[in-house]
């Protein structure tokens, strides 16, 4: 009988969950799904570790937290790295990916590791016109880029990077689909509080939407820079019925989605929003911005609604289409909800079980047959500490 395949050993470096966001939410997918798996042995290697206690005390200090937590995570690489056989690096831009890409891929390069880097911000096309050193890193030192979505792959493009699109990955199970019959005017969004959200719009879309019908509400789940902003701007608008929820665990947002009846989301810059996915599995008609890879996720007039960006008044005008036509608007429920088959985890681990495969057969022998005895590295590092913030934009 032929030998059985070895589980193929894949570190997985990314940001915490404690970082709430997509990418965090995408890794818990992953190791989630190759926890079963007979093909994958893989584990999660944080990039923000919190240090030993004796310096912890230090993370309260503004610049010097990054620092310790860099001298934390470099050690942590080292010992998480030296038994894979491919080296996964989730990335987001500006100072995350020097902080936390760019040393991963130096270290899985020094160890002669393949190395895929995953990047998944929507702002690549500013972060690669303004860094020669992440052109250079994706061109030359990876051994394959990844994205989410068709948009970021025609953008790496333009810059003469070669990308695979693998889509982001969503857990269908824990959403519960439902029909919105009746459809009310309950509105959600699920998009932090940050400029490149552009939650603003949606608030001043919602004062024409509440102008029209006086018991719509809105529901904000999130926080950012930008939350003491937005609740002014909504006293300034003498809006009703808005909730300011604050940060909710993953675990916990499938509760959100299905008290609403419509998702809205107006970002300026976006990827593969899995928020978007995540209303799709809940059975929500969506309305969102023409931006980035949400076309690619979104037909306009068949999964949901696109307006142009920063258009709060083309935003709120569809959404009083879809109240006033329910018909209309559980039909694109309907078909954003089949549309998520192609996301759901066996589809998305194929793929990525032959990037792996195809990577992993360039290790060497001494690599490859590792010594099963050894101990569990130490990247299950259970505390996390927040250093930096990544971009959300999966």
């Amino acid at each position: 009988m032929p030998a059985e395949r070895r589980r193929l050993r894949v570190a997985i470096v990314a940001a915490s969950l404690q970082i709430i966001g997509g990418q965090a939410v995408q890794v818990q997918c992953l190791v989630d799904g190759w926890a079963s798996s007979r093909d994958v042995d893989a584990w999660f290697v944080p990039i923000n570790p919190i240090p030993p206690k004796p310096f912890r005390w230090l993370l309260a200090i503004k610049f010097i937290r990054t620092l310790v937590t860099e001298l934390s995570y470099l050690p942590l690489l080292v010992r998480a790295l030296r038994r894979a056989d491919v080296v996964h690096v989730f990335s987001a831009s500006y100072t995350s990916f020097l902080l936390a890409t760019l040393p991963a891929v130096m270290v899985a390069k020094l160890m002669s590791r393949p190395v895929i880097v995953n990047y998944h911000s929507g702002e690549a096309p500013d972060h690669l016109r303004r860094s020669a050193i992440a052109r250079l890193v994706m061109k030359r030192w990876v051994d394959a880029v990844v994205v989410p979505s068709t948009f970021l792959r025609g953008v790496f493009a333009a810059f003469g990077i070669s990308a695979h699109v693998v889509a982001n990955t969503i857990d269908v199970t824990r959403f519960a689909y439902r029909v919105r019959d009746p459809l009310r005017p309950r509105l959600i969004s699920t998009r932090n509080f940050e400029p490149l959200y552009n939650v603003s719009c949606t608030l001043r879309a919602f004062a024409r939407v509440q102008a029209r019908c006086p018991e719509a509400s809105l529901t904000l789940v999130g926080d950012g820079s930008q939350q003491r902003a937005l609740r002014a701007l909504a006293d300034d608008l003498r809006l009703r019925n808005v909730t300011f929820v604050g940060r909710v665990d993953p675990s916990q947002i499938h509760r959100y989605y299905a008290d609403a009846d419509l998702y809205v989301q107006t970002p300026a810059i976006d990827n593969m929003p899995l928020s978007v996915l995540e209303a799709f599995a809940s059975g929500l008609p969506v309305v969102a911005t023409r931006i980035g890879g949400v076309p690619a996720i979104l037909a306009d007039g068949v999964h949901g609604v696109l307006v142009p960006a920063d258009d709060h008044e083309a935003l709120a005008a569809q959404v009083m289409k879809l109240v006033e036509e329910p018909a209309y608007a559980r039909r694109l429920a309907a078909a954003a909800r089949e549309s998520c088959a192609a996301y759901e985890w066996p589809v998305v681990a194929a793929q990525w079980l032959a990037i792996y495969r195809s990577l992993a057969s360039s290790v060497t022998d001494d690599v490859m047959i590792a010594s099963a005895d050894g101990p569990r590295p130490a990247e299950q590092v259970a505390e996390t500490s927040e250093p930096w913030r990544p971009s959300e934009s999966a």
